[in-house]
């Protein structure tokens, strides 16, 4: 099996593991598969090879012999889909994780990146806390209800699975806002995330191309 996914070749995230070929990376330990990387300056991201398989000129992509997709979701839903380890055997549980899945990507994510956006498109603004802090208290609406739901459990629905890898990867973008810390359950949610093998080896892979393109 000959897997190759792309990734930034210069990251704007300086290496913190917030660009999303992390998330393609960890599921590919997780399940234990080999894969090389492709990595791309932004203007070839907008020429015709790299659109070819990804029309919106984004990352990551993931190319496994014929096979070519793009979007870390379907991207993670494939190789869970494909290789044991991150969906459950039973046909109700596996149902729930891959809407826990959507739930990460469609409901938690935009929010949470719509912040950061308004802080690089929109921080000069004199209006920009005022739209800082309504977009923080709909965080927090979201943060409150994901909160509740999770309680004192370990993961999403019972064990680790990829709804947890993409839950995880999506509070992480929260970092340094401080908005998490508010929900200790979720802060200490994360850190179980961040501490399984998996995710270092994919978090050190990740940021040892930020180490080199920095001594560029």
């Amino acid at each position: 099996m000959s897997i190759t996914i792309t990734a930034f070749a210069s990251s704007p995230d300086r290496g913190r593991g917030h660009a999303r070929d992390m998330r393609v990376r960890w599921a590919l330990e997780e399940v234990g598969l080999p894969y090389e990387v492709r990595l791309l300056s932004f203007q070839a991201m907008k020429e015709p090879a790299h659109l070819a398989l990804q029309p919106f000129g984004q990352i990551p992509t993931y190319e496994e012999h014929g096979l070519a997709l793009f979007e870390t979701g379907a991207i993670v839903l494939h190789i869970a889909e494909q290789h044991p380890g991150l969906l459950p055997k039973d046909s109700e549980a596996r149902a729930r994780a891959i809407s826990w899945m959507f739930a990460a990507l469609s409901t938690m994510e935009p929010v949470i990146v719509e912040r950061e956006m308004a802080g690089y498109q929109e921080g000069d603004r004199s209006w920009y806390q005022e739209r800082l802090g309504m977009v923080e208290d709909r965080i927090r609406r979201r943060l409150g209800q994901l909160s509740a739901r999770l309680g004192d459990a370990e993961w999403l629905d019972g064990a680790f699975s990829a709804a947890d890898l993409l839950m995880v990867t999506v509070l992480r973008r929260l970092e340094g806002a401080g908005l998490l810390e508010e929900f200790p359950n979720l802060a200490a949610y994360v850190t179980r995330g961040q501490a399984r093998p998996a995710y270092r080896r994919a978090f050190e892979a990740q940021r040892a191309v930020f180490l080199a393109s920095a001594k560029d």
